[in-house]
């Protein structure tokens, strides 16, 4: 029987799920770091994992506190300069998977983590910024977006386009000229979104046990379709948990 968990270890679990051996992965600081290291630590020792600071094959034995942690290029297969991590490796479409978060996200799948409010020079909240999010949205062959879902995350507009999901809906990439096909999944404390293959709008797909499609809705900013065929996800692994346990004692050491 599996021992109890939290909904962001189902959420950090499902993510990690989503890569395996061979994957080449590039990497964002926080939750995509989490589960990435997760699944190089469980079910697919053999994912590259790729940071933005120019770490390639980082195999870290704790989390990272930040792309410029030396654990990073302590463990890396190789450490190359940053225009070569994009320029070489991101841009010409060499990387698999890119693992991101967001401050908002809407129902293109547009990620915001500029600003939140309507005036860019005088916003709300000024956010961290695009670091090289808008590359890994633009480049990556496809994009796995990890992050917690309310009203303040999941908006019917996003309050500015960090990285382009899938713009305003169908031909946005291709007119954009955006070579990467886009975000594949978005995964959530509450369950998992794809994107339909007509409009390109998110669509719940599958929940975590013990939440509902009306949970889902009820945190989104417009009405949320959700799947017909409407699944729960398979719960965490008693090997997934302590993996992922141990992985977050080490923040910070």
């Amino acid at each position: 029987m599996t021992a109890a968990y939290t909904s962001d270890e189902m959420m950090t679990v499902a993510a990690a799920r989503q890569l395996h051996n061979g994957t080449v992965c590039f990497v964002g600081i926080g939750l995509p770091s989490t589960a990435a290291n997760l699944a190089r630590a469980t079910s697919a020792p053999d994912v590259v994992l790729i940071y933005e600071s120019g770490t390639l094959g980082a195999k870290p034995d704790r989390l990272p506190l930040s792309i410029g942690d030396g654990i990073l290029a302590e463990t890396a297969d190789a450490v190359v300069s940053v225009p070569e991590v994009f320029n070489y490796w991101l841009q010409p479409g060499r990387i698999d998977v890119g693992f991101l978060s967001a401050a908002q996200i809407d129902r293109y799948a547009n990620i915001n983590t500029t600003v939140i409010g309507a005036d860019y020079r005088h916003p709300k909240v000024r956010l961290p910024g695009a670091g090289g999010a808008p590359e890994i949205a633009a480049s990556c062959r496809e994009v796995v977006v990890v992050l917690r879902q309310t009203l303040r995350t999941f908006v019917d507009r996003v309050d500015f386009i960090t990285s382009v999901g899938f713009g305003q809906g169908p031909g946005d990439r291709q007119r954009l000229g955006l070579s990467g096909s886009g975000p594949r999944v978005v995964i959530t404390d509450l369950g998992i979104l794809t994107p339909d293959p007509e409009t390109c709008e998110l669509t719940l797909v599958r929940v975590h046990n013990g939440s509902t499609a009306e949970d889902a809705r009820a945190a989104s900013g417009w009405p949320l379709a959700v799947s017909p065929e409407l699944s729960t996800t398979a719960p965490p692994t008693e090997e997934e948990l302590t993996v992922l346990r141990r992985l977050e004692a080490t923040k910070g050491a």
